[in-house]
């Protein structure tokens, strides 16, 4: 999966149009100059060529240099990538505080009023495109309630003024998010509510509660993680038009500035990380499987 990942993107970010040599020179730079630091980069080698050594170099564990400020790959993915992974928890955070109950209370209370409520929700929140909603945010919070609305402060540094900065940033994912997970859990929920073992668990006179809790939620989590589990990777790669909107300095902006800039050393890294974030974190889904079903580590 990681070769077909760098194959696509190496070929892609290659064939856009553009030099990055003339990103980064004014046209007035003699066309020598220009050749000497194409050659110097390897830039004047065939595709084939430029991606067997970008490989050999990855399997030496170097994802090279970015050619904009020459620094090592790794160290402009390592300062930016905190704020994804603070974002990514919080509207994961905010997700599922907003989507369980209501997946719980729409399938327990179908066809009721509740129930239409938590499908509206989630059927807006599908709908929604997430630039939209930052900036509906942002008109209703940074316009009319003149809070500060952009910008980062890291919460682990600076407390509550940190934690604040990233608090519309994680309503515009997680909204999104929760309103995903809201149907999953609800359609899970109802498809077990009909087996025969909570009959059978009503029959015995259990109260509806504990046939939710112990019968019909453990059951119906599998779905539920495999959204999770899927909507995490792409948190952890950076909510792009998010930290775009919000000026958050975190992965999903650094690797457009590094598109527009032509950086292909930059752009293949952080598309590499953000690939083995989707793997482990797939992983980590099938390795839940067996602790939520114990029927699976059996088999």
């Amino acid at each position: 999966m990681l070769v077909l990942v760098t194959a696509g993107v190496f070929t892609l970010i290659h064939l856009t149009p553009g030099d990055p040599i003339d990103v980064m020179m004014a046209e007035s730079v003699d066309d020598s100059v220009k050749s000497n630091l194409r050659r110097e980069l390897g830039l004047d080698q065939p595709i084939y060529v430029q991606y067997a050594t970008w490989m050999g170099r990855l399997l030496r564990g170097d994802l090279g240099r970015s050619i904009r400020n020459g620094e090592p790959v790794i160290e402009n993915v390592s300062r930016r990538i905190r704020p994804s992974l603070q974002l990514a928890a919080l509207a994961m955070a905010v997700s599922l505080l907003i989507a369980t109950p209501l997946g719980i209370l729409s399938a327990a209370r179908r066809n009721t009023s509740v129930d239409r409520v938590g499908t509206t929700f989630a059927l807006f929140g599908i709908c929604m495109p997430n630039f939209l909603l930052a900036l509906l945010l942002i008109f209703l919070f940074g316009v009319k309630l003149r809070w500060p609305i952009s910008g980062y402060l890291d919460p682990l540094e600076d407390g509550w003024p940190g934690l604040r900065s990233l608090v519309l940033p994680a309503l515009t994912l997680g909204l999104a998010l929760a309103a995903v997970v809201t149907r999953t859990l609800r359609s899970s929920m109802l498809e077990a509510l009909g087996e025969d073992y909570v009959r059978t668990a009503r029959a015995k006179g259990l109260s509806e509660w504990r046939v939710i809790r112990g019968h019909v939620l453990k059951n119906a989590l599998i779905p539920v993680v495999t959204v999770l589990g899927l909507q995490l990777g792409t948190l952890i790669g950076g909510a792009v038009i998010t930290e775009y909107v919000f000026a958050l300095p975190g992965v999903g902006r650094l690797v457009v500035d590094a598109i527009f800039a032509r950086d292909y050393p930059l752009v293949q890294g952080v598309v590499l990380l953000i690939a083995v974030g989707f793997i482990l974190s797939n992983l980590a889904v099938d390795l839940l499987y067996g602790w939520i079903d114990p029927r699976i580590r059996y088999r």
